[in-house]
Order: structure tokens, then sequence, then C-alpha cells
């Protein structure tokens, strides 16, 4: 069996709870339900696919709240700061949402994945399809 990850004591399990049952921001309600799960002894892997997050973006959330405390859970794009792992510069991102305005290449409507690979054009980076969702929630208008 894997071993678990551990959570430092900043917050109680109640408290962890009750920061997920209370969350406004769904993103952050699913950061603070996975700490609740982890905190719980669930796996890194097991509390992910139970919130719909992948393996590698779960582990992060731990590592960020390890290390910055509660502010780390915090949605970024909520508290006015960018992303420090924005995949795109200002210019691409002005590209991108004048982009979002036309039909996709391939026709129907812009998905989470036909944004993750129009980024993954622009920056030659492997790119998810949540970031993809993540840009076309922010930029479309």
């Amino acid at each position: 069996m894997p071993p678990r990850a551990q959570l430092k004591p900043y917050l109680t399990a109640r408290e962890l709870q009750h920061h997920y049952q209370q969350a406004q921001d769904t993103v952050e309600a699913r950061r603070w339900h996975l700490l609740h799960l982890v905190d719980q002894q669930w796996t890194i892997k097991q509390a992910a696919q139970l919130v719909g997050f992948n393996y590698d973006y779960a582990k992060d959330i731990i590592r960020r709240y390890n290390q910055e405390g509660p502010t780390g859970v915090k949605n970024r794009s909520q508290r006015g700061q960018p992303s420090p792992r924005s995949l795109l510069t200002p210019a691409q991102q002005q590209e991108l949402q004048h982009t979002l305005q036309t039909p996709p290449p391939d026709g129907g409507c812009w998905t989470g994945s036909k944004v993750a690979r129009w980024i993954a054009a622009k920056t030659g980076k492997q790119v998810w399809a949540q970031r993809g969702w993540e840009y076309l929630q922010r930029l479309r208008s």
C-alpha cells in the first residue's frame, strides 16, 4: 500500500470539513474536500478520484497547503493574483480570447480539450484539458 500523505496541522479535521462544506467557490470546495479526505487517511489517488482531480494536481494542492497553510488553498484567480504557472503571456491570452470568438477549426464549440490543444500549439508544452477549461472559462465573453 502506498504511504499516506501527511498534512501539516494548520487545521483540525473538523475545520477542514467546515471549509469544504462552506466554500462559495467550487474549486476551493473541491480542494478543501481533497485535504479533508487525505487527513482522514485516504490515499492521494483515492481522494483525487473522488473529487475529480488528476493525481499530480492533487499532489500540488497538498504541497501548497503544507507550504502556505490555508492561504495556499485559495483560488488564486479569486484573490486577483495571476497564477505563477501561467501558460500564456498576456498577448497570447488576448489572442486566445479573440480566437474564442470564432468557431474552432474542427467545428462545434470550444471545449477545454480544444483550448488545451490551441495552447499546446502556441507554447509547445503539454497542456491538460482542465487547464484549457480554466482558460476557456476565464476568457470567454
